[in-house]
């Protein structure tokens, strides 16, 4: 299949799971055009069967605001007329499924399109007034619809009842990348032996609640003394982050470690993983995290129930509920057979119901079927 793949380039989980779909493909056969206003972050060497596509936006002085969906819109054109693309899958609803669509009537309705919902596209911003009927239309103007969880996908029904039927696809990892790996480099670095090291992982917006992450941990090391937290990411909530580490008098403990590529290295010397989300459509960040043998706390919220399994892969709190969170994240560092009970059953869900050939193949199955219909 000649396939586009339009996405958002940024650190975050809607550009790491389009990319690394993109990849599995490319891998399979299929022949992939990434088509984004900047290079995937994950795209970082040449693959075969892999292309990438930059989108050109004008910066007349007319437009106040740069005309990214028009800009878009052509470019998908220019790639299908170019390479005969039989379908192009869009990442967040948010312009990318309006551009899509525009791009398929200028085409003549011969492009299938695929819209992937991710979540704050459709819980956040297309809730918004300003773009709920232009999403209803992208949706119900697609040729075919995804979700990455039950949870996202009920939440868009209800919030705008579209006439299309939405399918649960759910995010996946690479088995072969994410793993328990010894030794634990990452522990050498930031703790001599006998550390407990915690991580959080993510673009630093204000639904992942990066300051709760550090009150936990500066709760957590009141009990567990010799601990450190990694903040790993980047955001327009690092400074609070910082600001709150420096009021709680944790700074020394914690280390900000920016925007990283090589997350399975660092995950292989941890000990916990903390996701205090206000709401997480899915949840990548943890499964990556249990992937690599790491127990999870994390919110009860959004698709998280579906990710991990309370009291078996890690532990599920209400959002507001720190002192929860404290609790059974101590329980976990203090207890060595519960901790290696949890990681042991952690790395066996991630790598038995969400490995990447199981949910590449669920997306072959869903073109084919939107290519025949």
């Amino acid at each position: 299949m000649q396939i586009g793949m339009v996405c958002y380039p940024s650190y975050g989980g809607s550009g790491v799971v389009a990319t690394e779909l993109g990849l599995a493909l490319a891998e399979r056969g299929h022949t992939v055009h990434f088509i984004s206003y900047d290079l995937p972050f994950r795209l970082d060497r040449f693959k075969e069967n892999v292309t990438y596509h930059g989108v050109e936006i004008p910066a007349y002085p007319l437009f106040k605001y740069p005309p990214y969906l028009l800009a878009l819109a052509d470019k998908i054109v220019e790639v299908s007329r170019l390479v005969g693309l039989e379908l192009v899958h869009v990442h967040y609803a948010i312009p990318h499924a309006a551009s899509a669509y525009l791009a398929k009537k200028m085409l003549g309705d011969g492009l299938k399109v695929i819209t992937t919902l991710h979540g704050t596209d459709v819980t956040l911003v297309g809730s918004d007034p300003s773009f709920a009927n232009i999403v209803v239309f992208s949706l119900n103007q697609s040729d075919g619809v995804t979700a990455v969880s039950e949870h996202l996908r009920q939440t868009t029904m209800e919030l705008f009842r579209p006439d299309k039927e939405i399918e649960v696809i759910y995010n996946f990892i690479n088995p072969q990348q994410y793993r328990p790996q010894s030794p634990p480099a990452a522990r050498r670095r930031f703790g001599p032996p006998g550390t407990k090291v915690i991580a959080h992982v993510s673009n630093f917006r204000p639904v992942k609640r990066v300051e709760v992450v550090v009150e936990v941990f500066a709760r957590i090391q009141k009990q567990v003394p010799d601990v450190r937290l990694l903040m790993v990411g980047d955001g327009p909530d690092v400074c609070r982050a910082y600001e709150r580490a420096c009021a709680l008098g944790v700074r020394d403990r914690v280390a900000f470690l920016g925007k990283q590529e090589d997350i399975p290295a660092i995950l292989a010397g941890v000990d916990l993983f903390l996701l205090p989300s206000a709401t997480e459509s899915f949840g990548l960040a943890a499964l990556e995290a249990m992937a690599c043998g790491v127990p999870v706390v994390a919110s009860r919220a959004g698709g998280l129930p579906e990710v991990i399994v309370e009291g078996e892969t890690g532990y599920l709190l209400p959002p507001d509920d720190l002192e929860g969170m404290t609790c059974k994240a101590i329980k976990l560092l203090t207890d060595p057979v519960l901790h290696r009970q949890m990681a042991e059953a952690a790395f066996e869900r991630a790598a038995t119901v969400f490995p990447t050939d199981l949910w590449v193949k669920r997306y072959e199955e869903f073109y084919a079927r939107v290519l025949e219909a």
